[in-house]
């Protein structure tokens, strides 16, 4: 099994690091994707401490648009700097759209997402893109700036099956986290339902959006095996089965 997102370099998690690492492993997680904010010097130091702890750890950077306006016109070099640094980048990312909290001004966001597009399409690397209330103008913008040649994942999908649909078209990968495991979420459970099993990954977006029945707590990379389990119900098929087919997706968007 594989995380596809979490934030293991937060700080809430260095002073007990290697509790988190090791009951990912006895969880039977292989592997997961840290995503890391661009120019953060204290969570590059903590990403430092996350590859040591779990050599098979893999690494994201991106500028979130919560940030978009710290980084204005500075987006890429911001992330730049960090594709030669001490850990081996994967893919730009978690960048996109935040129309929910509007913390930084739209016009920002989209300019400073588009960079990053843009940068990724350059570098040949895959994104890995947040977007909440801003279908429209995040497909618009992995269009234009992706130029065709874009890959990468919409995470923590909440959307609808007509955000599938578009994102499913542009040859994306959607990821579930927990949310899906909410009963409450009927339309995202509906959604899981019929993501192809060559474009589905699992996530915990940790420490954030805990599964049931965890939910409430600090959520940690160990309980993405209950978002499988979810899955697995919902997709009327084994855990075993998700298991397989995330990890081999995985694997094919951010490399062995």
């Amino acid at each position: 099994m594989i995380d596809s997102h979490c934030h293991l370099a937060d700080e809430v998690f260095a002073p007990d690091l290697a509790e988190f690492v090791g009951r990912a492993r006895e969880a039977g997680l292989a592997a997961a994707c840290c995503i890391l904010a661009a120019g953060d010097a204290g969570e590059a130091a903590r990403a430092r401490a996350v590859r040591a702890a779990w050599p098979a750890a893999k690494f994201a950077v991106g500028v979130h648009p919560h940030q978009a306006h710290e980084a204005a016109g500075a987006a890429g070099p911001l992330v730049c700097n960090q594709l030669t640094g001490d850990v081996p980048i994967c893919a730009i990312g978690e960048i996109g759209l935040d129309y929910h909290y509007d913390f930084s001004p739209r016009a920002v966001q989209q300019e400073v997402f588009r960079s990053q597009v843009a940068l990724a399409v350059g570098q040949n690397l895959p994104v890995i893109v947040h977007t909440r209330e801003a279908d429209e103008d995040t497909i618009a913008i992995l269009r234009e700036a992706g130029a065709g040649r874009v890959r990468g994942v919409i995470h923590c999908f909440t959307g609808g099956a007509e955000l599938a649909r578009q994102a499913l078209d542009l040859g994306f990968l959607i990821s579930l986290a927990g949310i899906v495991t909410f009963r409450s979420a009927s339309a995202l459970r509906d959604v899981a339902r019929t993501v192809p099993d060559d474009r589905l990954l699992v996530e915990t977006d940790s420490p954030f959006l805990a599964p049931v029945p965890h939910r409430g707590t600090r959520n940690e990379p160990a309980h993405v095996v209950r978002v499988a389990e979810a899955l697995a119900e919902l997709r009327e098929t084994t855990i075993e089965a998700i298991e397989a087919h995330t990890t081999r997706n995985f694997h094919g968007l951010f490399g062995a």
